[in-house]
């Protein structure tokens, strides 16, 4: 597998698009955070900004980052029959399943590591993490260990799609429905528990007495959404987004479990799929 890891981190160095997401990356990450300098400045509230509001912006996108680079980098492996002349020269296909996933969690992790340095152009402005640096690394390592789980689902997608152009789709696809998922559960645990309405008045507008919301969610059900946005990988970055992150052992474990189901899903499918 050293071989496979060699030849395909020589290619990665020399793609054009590798290279094209780690320059956009930098300049999202610099621009975003930029701008958040200003907002802090211009907004002349009690509101204390500080550089956390911002920097884990990267948990929404980088699954997007990860979609694009890998399916468009393994996408041509079959197309130019690159997989199956590494099967007649005598790499096993574990090997390169393997070797795929690694490539594409080394990758991520490059283009991640881009915004995590570029970001901190906001230091002057908004000064270090308030979070604490224990809390810091964990929410680092979590980003590393969904970065693991994106880069399996991605890795199952390559190895198994015959066709570049399908690869990108179903990729792209794919991820915007785990977004959207995880937002959609996100959204109904978001429900507040009391609402109140807005009634006219003689005296213009006036608040209502507080009432249950119907749409709030309560029991088991609640209990299965939490644990659910915990264990999407998108999920996880939308909590992570909003530095609401409640039980990191659970999605580090979810994380966990993502990679070995799809990995082991995906190598056992791969040894049957028959290459031309």
């Amino acid at each position: 597998m050293n071989k496979l890891l060699r030849s395909y981190f020589s290619r990665l160095w020399k793609d054009k698009l590798f290279w094209l997401c780690m320059g956009a990356m930098l300049i999202y990450a610099v621009a975003f955070m930029l701008n958040g300098c200003r907002q802090a400045t211009v907004d002349m509230s009690e509101y204390q900004y500080s550089i956390d509001k911002y920097y884990f912006h990267f948990a929404l996108s980088i699954g997007l980052f990860c979609s694009v680079c890998s399916s468009m980098f393994f996408g041509t492996e079959y197309n130019d029959g690159t997989i199956r002349n590494k099967i007649i020269v005598g790499h096993t296909r574990t090997d390169i399943y393997l070797a795929s996933l690694i490539t594409t969690f080394a990758a991520t992790l490059m283009i991640l590591s881009v915004w995590l340095v570029g970001a901190l152009v906001a230091v002057p402005a908004l000064g270090f993490w308030k979070i604490g640096v224990w809390r810091l690394l964990s929410y680092l390592l979590i980003a590393v260990m969904f970065v693991l789980a994106l880069s399996a689902i991605c890795t199952v997608i390559n190895m198994l799609s015959s066709g570049k152009a399908n690869t990108f789709l179903v990729s792209i696809l794919l991820f915007i429905g785990l977004l959207l998922l995880a937002s959609m559960i996100y959204n109904g645990l978001s429900e507040p528990e009391m609402i109140s309405g807005v009634q006219i008045t003689q005296n213009g507008l006036d608040m209502t007495e507080p009432s249950p919301n119907p749409n709030y969610v309560t029991g088991m059900r609640r209990e299965i959404y939490d644990f659910a946005v915990d264990f999407l990988p998108t999920g996880q970055g939308l909590r992570m987004w909003q530095l609401e992150i409640a039980h990191p052992v659970r999605m580090i474990v979810s994380s966990l479990f993502i990679t070995v189901v799809t990995t082991a899903g995906g190598m056992f499918a791969f040894k049957k799929k028959n290459i031309r």
